[in-house]
């Protein structure tokens, strides 16, 4: 099916939606994004501009991806996953090549801003990538990874705290 353009509701001007996609309810996808062919959006997804959703992707309900983020073919998403602007998940561990693989990002997960994963890795559900990390193995659930190449440094109660910390004003 040929991608077109099409308006969306409390967006930007235009965004490139296959006519095939399966948008969910109460979805937003801001100027300029393109969601290719057959992939599926769930329920209060919210994609930011010059996201590029490829063909064949599933994203889970109360999904947030942040501008200029790039989700690959075959990549599945879960649900409540935050994916911070200019992420990039890949799907071809020897470019160019005829065989893909996607990644998978389970419940709960947050990927930082400028992250890069590598395909075949699966992001465990409640992990956290920080931004600019380079994944290059499964991160278990639960887990915060950061560096390059990324390494386990602590627990996602750990991440918790020191957000709410951020949150409220107060330091750890």
């Amino acid at each position: 099916m040929i991608p077109r353009v099409r308006r969306t509701k409390n967006a930007g001007p235009v965004n490139f939606i296959a006519g095939d996609a399966k948008i969910g309810r109460n979805v937003r996808i801001w100027n300029f994004a393109y969601v290719g062919s057959k992939s599926q959006i769930g329920d209060n997804v919210k994609i930011g501009s010059l996201a590029h959703i490829d063909y064949g992707v599933r994203i889970g309900d109360n999904t947030r991806i942040e501008g200029s983020a790039y989700i690959p073919p075959l990549s599945r998403i879960g649900k409540n996953v935050f994916i911070g602007p200019a992420a990039v998940l890949t799907n071809d561990p020897y470019p160019p090549s005829r065989r893909l693989i996607g990644i998978v990002i389970e419940d709960d997960a947050v990927i930082g801003g400028g992250a890069m994963i590598k395909a075949g890795v699966r992001i465990g559900r409640g992990s956290v990538v920080a931004m600019g990390a380079v994944v290059t193995r499964d991160v278990p659930p639960g887990k915060v990874v950061m560096g390059v190449p990324a390494r386990v440094v602590y627990e996602r109660k750990k991440y918790d705290a020191k957000k709410a910390s951020w949150e409220t004003g107060r330091r750890l």
